[in-house]
């Protein structure tokens, strides 16, 4: 079945079951990489991407779904500023470690400043709480959010980010 959609601004026409998660469907048949496949069950936010604005788990949404749609994935996020800025935190702030978990964790927080602007620290942790990394990079994160919303990064930040257990 052919499906159209705009990805990253460009429209593209994709033969592929109407089932076929959308993550499958950017990684393999589009040669995306960038979206990652953490737990299959979108459980974990490694495969977030932007439905018409939206942050979605790519993994759960079938293809039919976003048939008509634009989609932005971690290949397209820079060329909204919103993104841009989110990824020049990132990088500023040397977030990733092992990285497989951070083009989910960039696509939430670009929706997140999008809808919140200006997050407190609850705003942050309620958001992106869904998003897990194994590294436990959570304190960098937040502090890319909030440096990426023109706020004090806070690094040192004694809360417990995303509502993590302490150890």
């Amino acid at each position: 079945m052919g499906v159209t959609l705009t990805i990253n601004g460009r429209k593209r026409v994709v033969e592929a079951e109407a089932d076929k998660p959308l993550l499958w469907v950017l990684r393999e048949d589009l040669d995306m990489p960038g979206t990652k496949f953490g737990c299959g069950a979108g459980l974990c936010g490694a495969c977030t991407v932007h439905l018409d604005g939206e942050a979605i788990r790519s993994c759960q949404t079938p293809i039919a779904d976003a048939a008509g749609k634009s989609v932005t994935t971690i290949e397209g996020v820079g060329a909204d500023p919103v993104g841009k800025r989110v990824q020049n935190a990132w990088i500023a702030l040397d977030v990733p470690q092992c990285g497989y978990c951070q083009a989910g964790q960039i696509m939430s927080a670009t929706a997140l400043l999008r809808q919140t602007p200006k997050p407190s620290a609850e705003d942050i942790d309620g958001w992106m709480s869904g998003n897990i990394c194994r590294c436990a990079t959570y304190l960098r994160i937040r502090a890319a959010i909030r440096q990426a919303a023109g706020l004090p990064a806070e690094i040192a930040d004694a809360g417990n980010a995303f509502g993590e257990a302490s150890a």
